[in-house]
């Protein structure tokens, strides 16, 4: 008996460490969220309470950045550790369009796979499906998201104002009538469904002006691109959030007693903002005020669930955003009416496509209770690209001579153990941008100084900038002048940089 005993408990103890060793990871990865979007980072006229107890349970970083100030490039980096300005093809895609991340080469997931996790994306993916040739969406949709290290799968193809407005399940359209098949294209219009040029009295959601959102009508909704059939398989976009949490939240639970890696990758607060009728008019900011409220839930029933299981505290979970935010994207959903003196970006300059500061510094948390130190900050400089090198580290791999070439491990620095972040980084906006310790140097370019579709200065000027960004990190003077030399040696290093290989 008491040898049995003694068994027994070398066992749970043995689980118990292996657990330790490997935490549970998950990626919450919001789109479009700006800066000073989250009450953590300074805003008032929302709330968000969940989020913030997140990072008052953990630590919140003031200088995380994507790689991109748009989504797909941003995820690509995520993903593979490379900078999407290295490949061709990496800008924003259309819904049709092929898979960006090559199948023969290690990604993140692939990396979590080795290390002993079950994986899965849950929400937008955006990063293209197929291998060249047509989708067939009727049949069998892949190469997807499974064959570069997900082993399950739930998302839909591209992001929520794109056709086809479905959801792929792993390899499959679901909800499909084979009797109903879907056509997708985005050069010509197919099939009989009304458009939002045809017929505007149709939509509940009027688009705004020159952005391409009147395509096939969706849920009353114009949409980019054309879409015919697969009317059961349409999802409507108040139930994207629920959707999705939901099947994040089955994931969790079914893989409680091993450990997992959960990219949960949210709609909100991507337009068309359409959230869940128990939050639309609650923030009194419009439909993205809405939506950032939703945001919130989502993150509260997630931390919830896995208090409710008791793996917390072996759970590290990671809070960013793609790209900075954007008020008017496409749609007259008020957040320019009623932005109510909420400032998405807070004190920076720019935002979503933009080569300033607002473009690239996301919100950034990371929670992992009794091992990341609650209620603690840091300035240090970090980048999603280098998610790759630390999870590497993180699970005890090596990265091979050719594996994510840009990324760099920043482990200690996501757990709070030092301060010290990356010297340099490049950023990708309008232009390309390099960060040299508190010098941010972005390249010259002749594009218009203000992107007046979304109303955002973009960072092109035809003259070089220099900013110090620890004394103007809203970037309002430009120093170039005055270190003729710094600028020199940055615009080299720069195109070094460009043309190097590797660069980890």
């Amino acid at each position: 008996m008491r040898k049995l005993l003694f068994m027994t408990l070398v066992v749970i103890s043995s689980q118990h460490l292996f657990a330790q060793k490997k935490p549970n990871v998950i990626i919450i990865y919001a789109d479009d969220l700006g800066y000073g979007d989250l009450g953590c980072y300074g805003a008032t006229k929302v709330k968000t309470p969940n989020i913030d107890r997140l990072a008052k349970e953990g630590l919140r970083f003031t200088n995380g950045h994507t790689t991109s100030a748009t989504c797909t490039p941003s995820r690509f980096a995520l993903l593979t550790g490379r900078y999407p300005w290295r490949k061709t093809g990496t800008g924003v895609l259309p819904g049709n369009a092929i898979m960006i991340i090559p199948t023969d080469k290690p990604s993140l997931a692939t990396v979590m796979q080795k290390g002993g996790y079950k994986t899965a994306l849950v929400g937008k993916w955006h990063l293209g499906l197929g291998d060249g040739n047509d989708i067939d969406w009727n049949g069998s949709v892949k190469p997807g998201p499974n064959e570069v290290g997900f082993d399950y799968s739930f998302c839909f193809p591209a992001t929520a104002d794109r056709v086809p407005t479905v959801f792929v399940e792993n390899h499959t359209v679901l909800g499909l009538d084979k009797n109903d098949p879907i056509e997708v294209n985005y050069k010509e219009k197919v099939g009989n469904d009304p458009t939002g040029k045809e017929h505007p009295e149709l939509l509940k959601m009027r688009s705004s002006a020159g952005h391409g959102h009147d395509n096939t009508i969706v849920n009353g909704i114009g949409r980019i691109g054309y879409m015919k059939g697969g009317n059961k398989a349409r999802w409507t976009d108040e139930e994207l959030a629920y959707t999705f949490t939901e099947r994040a939240e089955q994931f969790i639970e079914q893989n409680r007693q091993q450990p997992f890696f959960l990219y949960f990758a949210l709609s909100d607060i991507h337009v068309p903002r359409m959230p869940g009728t128990a939050f639309k008019g609650k923030s009194g900011l419009g439909y993205r005020g809405d939506a950032i409220l939703q945001m919130d839930w989502t993150v509260g029933r997630i931390t919830q669930k896995l208090r409710e299981l008791g793996i917390e505290k072996n759970t590290l979970i990671i809070f960013s955003s793609d790209n900075g935010p954007v008020l008017d994207d496409g749609y007259e959903d008020e957040a320019v009416t009623l932005q109510n003196g909420h400032q998405p970006a807070g004190v920076l300059r720019g935002g979503k496509y933009s080569a300033f500061e607002g473009g690239t510094r996301v919100p950034w948390i990371v929670s992992w209770p009794g091992t990341v130190k609650s209620g603690t900050s840091s300035d240090a400089l970090i980048s999603q690209v280098d998610l790759f090198a630390s999870f590497s580290q993180l699970t005890g791999q090596k990265l091979g001579v050719d594996d994510a070439p840009d990324s760099f491990n920043m482990l200690d620095v996501l757990l709070g153990r030092s301060a010290k972040g990356r010297s340099w980084l490049v950023l990708q906006g309008g232009s390309l941008s390099l960060v040299q310790g508190n010098f941010k140097y972005i390249t010259p370019s002749k594009g218009k100084a203000l992107m007046e579709l979304v109303n955002i200065e973009s960072g092109n000027d035809e003259a070089a900038q220099l900013y110090d960004l620890s004394k103007d990190v809203g970037e309002r003077n430009n120093i170039a002048a005055l270190y003729p030399e710094r600028v020199k040696e940055m615009a080299a290093e720069l195109q070094r940089l460009k043309v190097a290989e590797r660069t980890r």
